[in-house]
């Protein structure tokens, strides 16, 4: 999968393509991510892409000429890396506290892509008609402001990277996090078998798989019910798991 990231900090996503899982996406070849600078597409000696915003008001906003000249860069080498630049194979995507907040669903689809192209706001934000010509999508990680995208677009590929093939180590590992069966994810353990005077729960050193996926699926519900009432109210259980939740007198969901 291909990652064109504008952004005026380049040097922040060593993050992504040095550390962990997504670095070794990258290094195996499944993954690319290229840095574009919107400075290197201005013309004055100050290499400036920021003015006062029309009509007054403090702070800057980005100008519209430097970023549309990076994003059609941007569609150029992503059609180099054999991508289809149509917006259902690798969407112009702008990280924006407006945009509509990421979550599984939204990851799993965009998995799918060829590529992204990710711009990274900063100051008051973009000229809107730069957002209006070139930017097929808006993406928030959260209902707070940030100081620009990076973070935000970071976020991104790693929930996104995380979901390609093969790219984890356990493909159950993926399967099995919070948020994909739309419930929290249950709770883990590891040795010691006694830690803090607080034992392992004798149920998964069992071995009895099916007694474990029932104990893994209580615990998720009982902690998404507290935790995140918003999705137990949305959580639709299959009718094993309806028997289950009525034999650990939890709210079967079904009233």
């Amino acid at each position: 999968m291909y990652f064109a990231v504008i952004s005026i900090f380049p040097e922040m996503f060593a993050a992504i393509r040095d550390f962990g899982i997504t670095a070794r996406a990258c290094s195996e070849g499944k993954v690319t991510i290229e840095c574009i600078n919107p400075r290197d597409y201005t013309s004055d000696n100050y290499r400036r892409i920021d003015e006062r915003p029309y009509g007054g008001g403090p702070g800057m906003v980005m100008m519209a000429e430097p970023l549309a000249k990076a994003i059609e860069d941007a569609k150029e080498r992503a059609k180099a890396h054999g991508c289809r630049i149509e917006v259902a194979h690798c969407p112009v995507v702008y990280l924006s506290p407006q945009g509509r907040q990421l979550d599984e669903a939204s990851v799993v689809q965009m998995s799918d892509y060829d590529g992204m192209i990710l711009l990274c706001g900063r100051y008051e934000g973009i000229d809107e008609r730069l957002l209006s010509q070139y930017v097929d999508a808006e993406v928030s990680i959260g209902d707070y402001v940030l100081t620009g995208g990076e973070l935000p677009a970071m976020v991104l590929m790693d929930s996104v990277i995380r979901r390609l093939p093969e790219v984890m180590g356990d493909a159950q590992s993926a399967e099995q996090d919070s948020f994909v069966d739309g419930l929290l994810d249950c709770p883990h353990y590891t040795k010691p078998y006694v830690f803090a005077d607080m034992a392992v729960p004798e149920v998964l050193l069992s071995g009895h798989h099916a007694n474990i996926a029932k104990w893994r699926f209580v615990e998720q519900a009982k902690r998404t019910k507290v935790r995140r009432p918003d999705l137990w109210q949305a959580f639709k259980p299959s009718k094993a798991q309806v028997k289950w939740l009525q034999q650990a007198n939890i709210d079967d969901k079904t009233s």
